[in-house]
């Protein structure tokens, strides 16, 4: 894999950085390690395994994700997609740098919101190793994982996705009202 459009910070200047720089380089760094975890799944196991093992660990992660952020932020009321909205920036600013990830999410009706990312670290990854043929998104597990943790119900569908050829990825997010909340 190459490193070319990683924007780590040089490691020179490590004892200059700020935490907020630390953190969002550690965070990279973690993400390649996905990332050649998920190249070396596939080169031994094969795509299929590697795509599904993927979408396993990170549907996992997003529920740990999801948890952290009630417990530390409180749980969004799950008859406002204003407050969902709110708590899925949070969730994925604790797991993207704004570097590795640029979205916004918002209330597009009184019960659904929308997510629309447009620059994502692990598609950039995956296009620099040449890997993306055959490679599934994981982003409903993912995200499926965040409402889990958070204790919302909802129904999402990918509207666009950047992996296939889309401008954006883009998701349409319903709101159901009851919540249960994961305690994993």
């Amino acid at each position: 894999m190459s490193d070319e459009g990683t924007d780590l910070p040089d490691p020179k200047s490590a004892p200059g950085l700020s935490e907020n720089d630390l953190t969002a380089a550690l965070r990279q760094f973690w993400w390649l390690h996905d990332a050649r975890w998920y190249q070396g799944v596939k080169k031994r196991f094969g795509q299929e395994v590697a795509n599904e093992i993927n979408a396993e660990a990170l549907r996992f992660v997003g529920r740990r994700v999801g948890t952290w952020y009630a417990n530390t932020h409180g749980v969004p009321d799950g008859s406002s997609p204003a407050e969902l909205a709110e708590a899925i920036m949070g969730v994925s600013r604790a797991m993207f740098s704004p570097q590795m990830m640029r979205r916004h999410v918002g209330e597009v009706g009184e019960e659904s919101l929308e997510t629309v990312v447009t620059e994502f670290f692990p598609l950039r990854m995956l296009k620099a190793a040449r890997s993306l043929d055959g490679y599934e998104c994981p982003c409903l597990d993912m995200r499926g994982g965040w409402y889990e943790g958070l204790g919302v119900k909802v129904q999402e569908t990918t509207v666009e996705c950047m992996r296939t050829g889309g401008s954006a990825c883009r998701f349409h997010t319903q709101v159901q009202k009851a919540h249960t909340r994961s305690v994993d």
